[in-house]
């Protein structure tokens, strides 16, 4: 049965005056990564689709070729659009500014792009994607809030809650079409 593995991208290397979007593994992040492609070769995947921001990008693509899957990037499928936005050095500040992004779904509040758009537009991303790919399981690597959004509105599940028990690194179990969740996020070991 084809399934939608949904990754969110490995530990990056941050830096504070490089807009998140650029952001690139680290050494910790790309050894993640391939701890995610034993996990998920369990559920025999088929290719690795990835947003086009480079932490994704070199996710999917250390996890393809250890899979020795076909590998691509597509777009619509970044985070929310989060340009314009300070870097928030302590935890705290960044988990209360995505609490508020969650809370306040019509507004832009954390960025320039509201909850609302960027799962309108994530989603559709996601169903290009799987068109092209109906009976194959699927790893599609994004994001934190985007794969959120998308989780979060077709199980009935309180987004944050839910975006806070989604380490980077990590990866859910959907069924296709319906995205219900299965299992995760599954914790790669």
């Amino acid at each position: 049965m084809a399934r939608l593995l949904l990754v969110k991208h490995a530990v990056p290397d941050i830096q504070p005056n490089v807009p998140a979007k650029k952001w690139r593994l680290g050494e910790q992040g790309r050894k993640q990564s391939a701890r995610l492609a034993e996990a998920l070769r369990l559920y025999n995947p088929s290719a690795v689709v990835t947003s086009d921001e480079p932490k994704a990008v070199e996710t999917g693509r250390i996890a393809a070729e250890a899979l020795e899957l076909s590998f691509s990037s597509a777009p619509g499928l970044h985070e929310h659009d989060r340009a314009g936005v300070p870097y928030l050095d302590h935890p705290d500040d960044f988990r209360a500014a995505v609490k508020k992004f969650f809370e306040r779904p019509v507004e832009r509040v954390f960025g320039n792009e509201s909850a609302d758009e960027a799962k309108r537009r994530f989603i559709r991303a996601v169903e290009t994607v799987l068109e092209s790919r109906p009976d194959e399981t699927v790893v599609l690597v994004a994001h934190g809030t985007v794969n959120t959004l998308l989780v979060a509105a077709h199980n009935g599940l309180e987004p944050f809650a839910f975006w806070k028990s989604w380490p980077l690194g990590t990866f859910a179990v959907l069924s296709r079409p319906d995205y219900g969740l299965i299992e995760g996020p599954r914790v790669s070991t």
